[in-house]
């Protein structure tokens, strides 16, 4: 069985791959060096682990929730996975316009509290975090414009990136 999608999404599927491994990888090598204290003191480790398990649960939650929005709304016909063919903006789409990939940019912060790594958690999470955010306004919003044209245009001027609505946080991480 073969998975039909774009080489964009593979690519960016790897390189988020790269990110969390890199992360974790560097976390823990200059933690035995700098923070060798920190890393073996097993009360930081556990608490740390719940608090990350906890904020993955959240990002896997608005991946799932933005996702089955797209999955409704944003597909008509044959096409690869992960795709989408028409423009969302009903919904979750209605507070954010990249719900999904917002919950998502916190997976590096859950991953090195999960980890317990105190250099991945206060220097490499939060720039893995801005990068993805980075990424998403230069591409995806870019491919948005690109497939959808004067409608994301129009979507874009409404929406924010980042909602200002407490609300709209709790139906992306919870769920409606």
């Amino acid at each position: 069985m073969s998975i039909k999608t774009t080489p964009s999404v593979v690519i960016r599927v790897l390189l988020w791959i790269f990110i969390l491994v890199g992360g974790v990888y560097f976390g823990i090598r200059y933690d035995l060096i700098y923070f060798r204290d920190i890393f073996y003191n097993i009360p930081f480790h556990f608490i740390s682990f719940i608090v990350g398990f906890f904020l993955m649960k959240l990002s896997f939650n608005a991946a799932k929730v933005g996702g089955r929005e797209l999955k409704k709304r944003g597909r008509e016909g044959d096409i690869p996975r992960l795709e989408t063919n028409k423009l969302v903006t009903s919904g979750i789409f209605e507070c954010f316009r990249h719900p999904m990939l917002f919950g998502l940019s916190f997976i590096p912060l859950s991953l090195a509290l999960m980890v317990g790594s105190p250099t991945f958690i206060l220097f490499i999470a939060p720039l893995e975090m801005i990068f993805i955010l980075i990424m998403v306004l230069i591409f995806e919003e870019r491919e948005a414009y690109e497939k959808f044209g004067e409608d994301y245009i129009e979507y874009k001027n409404k929406t924010p990136i980042f909602s200002k609505d407490i609300e709209c946080y709790k139906r992306l991480f919870f769920g409606d």
